[in-house]
């Protein structure tokens, strides 16, 4: 198996070896034509000098070339040479012209010393009043070639040990960091479902610390959801036994005593504790669904409708006088049974700790993420105790308040009202400093028809 640390090291080699070797080939190729290009602007400018001093008759017999292995000749037609530099023989070195030619460039191979050597050779021929001169001016193309030369051999060791190191120093940078990521796998993979109160170090602030930040809060929320998910169990167990024990109880009196036992009265006090884990175990269901988003099911909602209709049915339930007052047209997008559950969680809250009344409001609202139908559900009655309020939204949670007129209930109701809105988009929330209990239910809406 290829490690990520080796195709890692692989690919940077295989990137930075094209890139090496493509800049030393053009190096040198820079190097040759930039020697070339020099050597070839020395020699145009020395052809013209001597030119202006053939014409002029001041030509010194003795000339210096433009480098130091180059070479300069003045030819007259027939061969004579009538000046050259030191390294040259008295022997012309190219065939003389016959006549006037324009400036050019010839290569031909020609003595230097003791040596024989190829020049690149700029050559022109004029008229004098002794006749046709010709001047040549070279450079040694043995010089280029062996700067060339030089600088490709250095390449040809300074790449691969460039390559060499490149690689070591891919390999060791990787490897440490590939090494914190596999002791934070260790680490993770130490961390078991009882144990998730444990977190991972992060260490430096990079990429790698980020993601370990990043799990510590994943870990954070799975231990969140499994201390919820456990109370949620542990309180589930506990409410389903009261009923259960209960109808134990009874049915076991009701056997041992047949002929004493009230079978009426029996089977209706077991119809209603029946009644009480249905509807317990129909709540634990709804709130099983959590809070994940709406799937894209949900259907245009007349919201008010839903209002109006579930205020009816408890207007005068316990005798508390439910009063209502919605805007028309109020329009969401949802589950019309969900939305009718929390408006009826929250009303029926509201009647089982009023006095007396209830007051039920709807408004829309304009906020920064567009309009927001506001259901405002008041009572008249104690109202949630400060140390309360951050509770009456936890499962299963009664206040004293509640054991009187709203004993039946499973205590579920507002939190199967926030889970199902905020599943919706909005949320419900308990205002406080005000008389009674107050709660709104938010949720957005959708502009009504023009």
């Amino acid at each position: 198996m290829v490690t990520v640390r080796a195709r890692i090291t692989a690919l940077s080699l295989i990137v930075s070896s094209l890139v090496l070797v493509t800049a030393a080939v053009a190096l040198v190729e820079v190097l040759g034509a930039q020697l070339t290009t020099s050597g070839d602007d020395a020699a145009r400018t020395r052809v013209a000098e001597l030119v202006v001093a053939v014409r002029r008759d001041r030509l010194a017999p003795t000339l210096e070339p433009v480098t130091d292995d180059g070479l300069v000749q003045v030819v007259s037609t027939d061969g004579t040479v009538l000046a050259g530099s030191s390294n040259l023989p008295r022997v012309a070195v190219d065939t003389p012209a016959r006549g006037p030619e324009d400036l050019r460039v010839v290569t031909f191979r020609a003595p230097d010393d003791d040596e024989t050597e190829r020049y690149r050779t700029w050559r022109q021929a004029v008229e004098t009043d002794d006749g046709v001169v010709t001047v040549l001016v070279g450079t040694s193309l043995e010089s280029v070639a062996e700067a060339t030369a030089t600088l490709r051999t250095t390449l040809y060791v300074g790449v691969p040990l460039m390559l060499v190191l490149l690689g070591l120093g891919t390999w060791h940078v990787v490897g440490r960091s590939l090494a914190r990521v596999d002791r934070i796998r260790q680490d993770v993979d130490a961390i078991h479902e009882d144990d998730l109160a444990r977190r991972l170090e992060p260490g430096p602030d990079d990429e790698v610390g980020r993601l370990v930040e990043t799990m510590n809060g994943l870990i954070a929320r799975l231990e969140r959801a499994q201390v919820q998910q456990r109370a949620f169990v542990a309180d589930a167990s506990h409410e389903l036994q009261s009923p259960i024990t209960a109808l134990r109880a009874q049915l076991e009196v009701a056997s041992a005593h047949p002929d004493g036992t009230d079978w009426a009265g029996l089977v209706a006090d077991l119809l209603e504790d029946t009644d009480r884990m249905e509807d317990l175990v129909r709540d634990l269901l709804l709130l099983a669904v959590g809070e994940s988003p709406l799937a894209d099911t949900g259907r245009l909602v007349a919201l008010d409708e839903i209002v109006s209709q579930e205020v009816r049915r408890l207007v005068h339930r316990d005798g508390v006088v439910v009063d209502v007052m919605t805007e028309p047209f109020v329009q969401v997008v949802g589950d019309p049974g969900q939305l009718a559950r929390i408006v009826r969680n929250l009303v029926e809250n509201a009647v089982g700790h009023a006095t007396s009344r209830v007051h039920v409001r709807l408004d829309v609202h304009v906020v920064v993420t567009g309009p927001e139908a506001v259901v405002r559900v008041q009572d008249d009655g104690p109202g949630v105790p400060e140390e309360q309020a951050d509770l009456v939204f936890e499962r299963f949670f009664r206040g004293d308040a509640a054991r009187s007129r709203a004993s039946r209930g499973t205590g579920l109701g507002l939190a199967i009202a926030r889970t199902l809105a905020r599943r919706h988009g909005g949320d419900v929330e308990l205002v406080t400093g005000t008389v009674g209990a107050c709660f709104l239910l938010r949720l957005p809406a959708r502009q009504p028809p023009s």
